[in-house]
């Protein structure tokens, strides 16, 4: 039997409260620390991934490089690169860039309401990506999926859609939001 994961809760603020259980956060919409990590090549084109088709929401959605949660009493740095290398069987540096929150609710009852942290990487080699994670991948160039985002939305997560609209987020490049 696998361990239920607890993640931690947060204020407005984005200070730690405390933690529960990962499912029963989305379930009732408590607001948590997440990441999202946004991974471009040496020729500018960034890296997205579809979700697999089995993930409890969002399954099958196009989204950035990889995406999670710090586990309770786990730090930020050392999450970012475990679900990067488990989602995606790589690791590079990674800069935080800003942050958000932002509150969404799925058809399936379940709620994401995350203070989410974007991290920005570079990485140029081959890799392995984890097929209980991602069903498939592939590098675009900035201005296509800005376009894809808004003349077809439905086909890309929430966070995502957020990520790209944000101020901090300049097609492409991105700066840092205090």
């Amino acid at each position: 039997m696998i361990s239920p994961i607890y993640i931690s809760l947060v204020d407005k603020n984005d200070n730690i409260t405390g933690s529960e259980e990962k499912l029963l956060v989305h379930q009732k919409g408590l607001l948590h620390r997440a990441f999202s990590i946004i991974v471009y090549n040496r020729n500018g084109e960034m890296l997205i991934h579809q979700r697999a088709l089995h993930k409890y929401h969002s399954g099958g959605l196009w989204t950035n490089a990889c995406c999670g949660h710090p586990n309770e009493g786990e730090a930020m740095e050392a999450a970012i690169h475990r679900r990067l290398e488990e989602e995606m069987g790589f690791d590079c540096p990674l800069d935080l860039k800003f942050k958000f929150h932002y509150h969404a609710k799925f058809d399936n009852g379940l709620t994401e309401n995350e203070m989410d942290h974007v991290y920005v990487g570079e990485f140029n080699n081959d890799f392995v990506f984890n097929p209980e994670e991602v069903a498939d991948y592939k590098w675009v160039d900035v201005d296509f999926v800005q376009n894809d985002v808004e003349n077809n939305p439905d086909n890309y997560t929430v966070w995502f859609r957020e990520i790209l609209q944000q101020e901090a987020f300049e097609g492409g490049m991105t700066v840092v939001r205090a």
